[in-house]
């Protein structure tokens, strides 16, 4: 790669041509925005122009957002087509006045060849171009030439051939890529749309329709890889992807907070970001459990189980109820409740939606009863009785507590909260829902102390998904306004493409709740089956595809871009324990550091864990993380605050700090230049799955590593000789 190319000046010279008519889209946008704005000016104002007004200040908004780039480069590269034509390709397509096109979008289907293109394949290139750019600045360029006959390849400063990639990996643009990969971390994941290799751009460009699952090591950078396929498919497919909404699922908040950067640096500022837990925002996760427990929780039998506790609350009385009515007396019998609940049982909808169904039967049954005694009254001479109808029997009845309570047991109006709260709370409604489809311990994991009100409990992670099956069962409240989440009848909002990243941490249950939101069975499904921490840990991708709609394919990314051969060495040996079916990744670089892999006493393990983190920040190593299991976290604080070393937490500061304190079960997808792990022994305990929370602690880092621990390392944890 060379910054005295003989073509730098003219390239530069073409970036800020593309640069001024970018400025000159921006100040139109802006114009738009005013004149929006300022267009009600002492005018009456009817309806449509109100509207019409509101969806010219959304479509100026949206074009800005569009617009927006930030600091990083408009253009990374440029393709020179045998047949003569050539093409700059970058983040969003930006063309002269004359509407030549001066930038084309990444996505555009005559990029393709650029991430495609190989020496035996050229795709109809006779050159490749990759920019080394810092904003507006073009640094440095880097050509790949196919064979053209009459070329010679090389032919320039910075030249080389198409096929001479040395990594045995078929990398393209290694210059500009190994750039990017020794660039330091700044707490926010950046966008690869410059240096996206063949095997990423396969997946990036793979059809919409179906589920897209990607198995991909640490280091392949699958979630970039997700983000961008996001992009690309609504760049392909605006209609109807932009009406229906696009949906990015991730593991936690810090995890959003880290790759909230790439799509609007993309161009894409309308998907929504959000984990599981986020999709029933009144709810929140504030509950710790065990992991036993969550494992029942999340697993599929449950659906069963909340289905039948719904059914278990539509019951006939256990006993006559008798109500006084001018002057008669009619009955609520169990017989009569059993009808009425076997009738509405058999009608569509939720739940709740069927308690009018419940009413209106026990109207007009007690309403029949009535007449039947009016009738007895008057052929014994007894007097004769107000004319009543149904209506009238309503509204006599509708409001007396001993009919509300006998509408109550039959056929409860419930919430989702209120379903949970009373079935784990009584173990005789576990057992009842729960037979024959869990064991007896099983059940008693399910039961937990009754509070006094159902706004007093403490939910846990893996309860949302269970309230979300509920709420599809029962329904919204009657009269009441629709939810933030969808419906009001508890059917959740729909959308036109999900992807969902970490997915071999989801339980059953939880992908239950992501498969009813995807409208047509559109989802990219990326994860690392070697990384699977979490409760219920799944051995192949059937066992997360069997919870999923539609047809499902798989696609493998097998090189490790991130993390240095040094590095994965070192993880490997834990991989082979964690997974022994599963093989590492290929690393396309090696960073000239071994992993230290230091023994200190237990009582200044802290102190040395301070100590490493603040080396690391004062030598200049980059972002630093220290990754902690849960039992060590207050000790190494300690430390931390003892030494005066600043530093960030996921819910203090995040990755904005030089250095970041991360909990081993949040520090998933998350990368650093220099990590230190702490106590690798307490790690494998800690974690559901032990070696694989391991094996993901171990390979966070693009640069240096540092292990420290006081216990013996566990099996597979040896150091590189």
């Amino acid at each position: 790669m060379s910054n005295k190319h003989r073509d730098l000046g003219d390239e530069q010279a073409h970036i800020d041509h593309a640069y001024r008519r970018l400025d000159e889209m921006r100040e139109r946008a802006d114009q738009m925005l005013r004149a929006a704005l300022g267009s009600e000016g002492g005018r009456i104002s009817t309806p449509a122009a109100v509207e019409e007004r509101e969806t010219a200040v959304r479509t100026a908004l949206m074009r800005l957002e569009q617009l927006d780039i930030g600091r990083e480069p408009l253009c990374f590269g440029r393709i020179d087509q045998a047949g003569g034509d050539a093409f700059h390709l970058g983040r969003l397509a930006v063309a002269s006045a004359e509407h030549d096109p001066l930038i084309v979008d990444w996505r555009a289907p005559v990029a393709e060849p650029f991430y495609r293109a190989t020496g035996r394949h050229p795709l109809g290139l006779r050159r490749r171009r990759h920019f080394l750019a810092e904003g507006r600045r073009l640094l440095a360029i880097e050509d790949e030439h196919f064979g053209v006959e009459g070329e010679a390849p090389g032919d320039g400063p910075g030249e080389g051939r198409g096929d001479g990639d040395e990594s045995g990996l078929g990398l393209v643009g290694t210059g500009v890529l190994l750039a990017a990969l020794e660039r330091s971390r700044t707490g926010r994941m950046r966008d690869i749309v410059a240096t996206v290799q063949r095997e990423q751009d396969e997946i990036i460009r793979a059809p919409l329709p179906g589920v897209l699952v990607v198995q991909g090591g640490p280091g392949t950078g699958k979630t970039a890889v997700a983000l961008h396929r996001a992009a690309y498919l609504l760049y392909t497919h605006r209609f109807p992807l932009e009406r229906q909404g696009v949906l990015v699922v991730g593991p936690n908040p810090l995890f959003l907070t880290y790759i909230s950067h790439v799509l609007p640096s993309l161009g894409e500022t309308g998907v929504a970001l959000t984990t599981v837990e986020g999709l029933r925002p009144e709810v929140r996760a504030r509950r710790t459990e065990p992991v036993a427990v969550a494992r029942v929780k999340g697993d599929a039998r449950m659906a069963r189980v909340i289905s039948r506790a719904v059914r278990n609350r539509q019951r006939a009385l256990p006993a006559e109820v008798q109500v006084g009515l001018e002057g008669h007396t009619v009955r609520l019998s169990r017989d009569l409740t059993a009808t009425v609940v076997a009738i509405a049982q058999r009608r569509p909808g939720t739940h709740n939606s069927r308690r009018r169904v419940v009413e209106a039967q026990l109207w007009k049954r007690l309403h029949h009863q009535w007449q039947a005694a009016a009738e007895r009254r008057q052929r014994s001479g007894l007097g004769d009785s107000l004319e009543m109808t149904v209506e009238d029997l309503r509204g006599h009845l509708r409001r007396r507590p001993e009919v509300l309570a006998a509408l109550d047991r039959m056929w409860p109006v419930l919430t989702p909260q209120q379903l949970l709260h009373d079935l784990f709370g009584a173990p005789a409604l576990i057992r009842l829902a729960s037979h024959g489809v869990l064991d007896p311990d099983e059940e008693k994991l399910l039961e937990r102390e009754r509070s006094e009100a159902v706004d007093e409990v403490q939910w846990a992670s893996a309860d949302i998904p269970l309230l979300d099956e509920a709420a599809v069962l029962l329904g919204g409240l009657p009269d009441r306004a629709k939810k933030r989440d969808g419906s009001g009848d508890g059917t959740p909002r729909g959308y036109g493409h999900i992807v969902v990243d970490e997915a071999q941490d989801l339980s059953p249950m939880g992908l239950r709740m992501l498969s009813r939101r995807s409208i047509s069975g559109s989802m990219t499904i990326v994860g690392d089956l070697g990384q699977a921490t979490g409760a219920i840990a799944p051995d192949k991708w059937d066992d997360v595809d069997s919870h999923l709609p539609g047809r499902h394919r798989l696609a493998m990314l097998t090189v490790n871009y991130r993390t240095p051969s040094e590095i994965m060495d070192l993880a490997a040996g834990v991989l082979a324990v964690a997974a022994p079916e599963l093989s590492a990744p290929d690393s396309v670089r090696s960073s000239g550091h071994q992993p230290l892999v230091q023994e200190v006493p237990s009582v200044a393990l802290a102190k040395e864990v301070a100590d490493a983190a603040a080396g690391f920040a004062v030598g200049d190593a980059g972002l630093v993380g220290i990754i902690c299991p849960p039992s060590l976290i207050s000790a190494v604080e300690d430390a931390l605050q003892a030494g005066g070393v600043v530093y960030g937490e996921p819910d203090r500061g995040g990755l904005d700090e030089t250095i970041t304190l991360v909990p081993v079960e949040v520090c998933k997808g998350l990368e650093f230049d220099s990590i230190v792990v702490v106590e690798p022994a307490a790690v494998v305990e800690e974690s559901p799955q032990g070696h694989r929370a391991l094996f993901v602690a171990l390979t966070r880092a693009t640069q240096n590593l540092t292990v420290l621990h006081a216990r013996a390392l566990p099996p597979g944890m040896n150091p590189v000789s």
